[in-house]
């Protein structure tokens, strides 16, 4: 049988991942895209999202070709949690044409694509390639690896300096294991600052790794399909600051905080009181579904800083509860402090 092409796709919070699943799931000219999704945090919004897509036959189960994975991130629970979840996917490999695999914001690659050389996945399935998505304004302000010039500056006076935080260890992880880097985000940008960001990736990436603009998620599946890479074969030349540790950690300090309310919210008050919360506590993301009082629609509500982006996207059903569930993920976070301050 044939190896299933599996295609991984990594960046940082916010950046955009789920919705470019989403747009791919809903665009996948008839191809039977199964799809891997490793949450942070114990409420699953992602995957849900992505089951709420409306893309399968009527005689598939979404909860069958959607598989969410809430346990801990996947570079440091493969054994645990990512192959017995493949070897299931394997089993139905005559009914899957490729698979997505949607990592954490706080996952690394490389150890992910590692899995795919142990004999039981190997003959299974390959890594056709890695999509790193990258948050274009948010690398311009400086977010993730702060000023862009001073930065440069400083590797070129001491390129031996040691001032790497561990978030921008694993953004400099994620570029270097790409076959293709989505910029997301271009909008909001103006055209000499969106020159710099991509002149600055390019000197970061592998040669030969191009850099796509994409806003909303709209791209072409082609464009993202389809590299037969065999990334497991060639992880060489994908260097990681953790190639010479046998394990690696996180942060520990970073966590995430679910709230979960029967409470109906105003979306503009609402909003409001996330922004005065972000200018408060280290928060990298804020991501759910807003019960929203007098509305037959859910509302799904996604914050990185303190922009926040919402839309509807479908009726509650008859047999659901109408409840707001937000994802909290950043520094030290409190649950009561947050509560606290949605509920003043």
């Amino acid at each position: 049988m044939h190896k299933i092409p599996v295609t991984i796709i990594t960046g940082f919070l916010g950046a955009g991942k789920t919705t470019l699943i989403r747009h791919l799931l809903q665009n996948n000219q008839g191809r039977r895209i199964a799809v891997l999704v490793n949450e942070f945090g114990e409420v699953g919004i992602d995957g849900e999202l992505l089951r709420d897509c409306q893309i399968c036959d009527e005689q598939d189960n979404p909860t069958d070709n959607i598989v969410e994975l809430t346990n801990g991130c996947l570079c440091c629970t493969v054994q645990e949690e990512f192959y017995p979840t493949m070897q299931q996917l394997l089993e139905r490999r005559d009914r899957i044409d490729c698979m997505l695999i949607e990592t954490s914001g706080l996952a690394l690659p490389k150890p992910l694509v590692q899995a795919f050389r142990w004999q039981e996945i190997r003959n299974g399935a390959t890594v056709d390639g890695v999509i790193t998505v990258v948050d274009c304004q948010a690398v311009a302000a400086g977010t993730l690896v702060g000023d862009l010039e001073a930065l440069e500056a400083q590797r070129q006076a001491d390129p031996n300096l040691e001032h790497e935080t561990p978030i921008e260890e694993l953004f400099e992880d994620q570029l270097a294991c790409a076959d293709l880097v989505l910029l997301t985000k271009t909008d909001l940008v103006d055209e000499p600052t969106l020159s710099k960001v991509q002149a600055w990736l390019h000197k970061e990436l592998r040669s030969g790794v191009k850099v796509v603009a994409c806003q909303e998620g709209k791209i072409k599946p082609d464009v993202l399909l389809g590299f037969n890479a065999a990334v497991e074969d060639n992880l060489a030349s994908r260097p990681s600051h953790h190639d010479s540790e046998e394990e690696h950690d996180h942060d520990d300090e970073i966590n995430s905080i679910q709230l979960i309310s029967d409470r109906a919210f105003e979306p503009t008050l609402l909003i409001k009181k996330l922004k005065t919360i972000v200018e408060t506590e280290e928060i990298y993301r804020i991501k759910g579904f807003v019960n929203v009082a007098n509305k037959p629609m859910r509302m799904v509500l996604q914050g990185v800083g303190d922009r926040f982006d919402s839309f509807y996207d479908r009726p509650w059903k008859r047999d659901e509860f109408r409840q707001t569930k937000l994802v909290f993920i950043g520094r030290s976070l409190k649950q009561e402090q947050l509560e606290a301050a949605i509920y003043s």
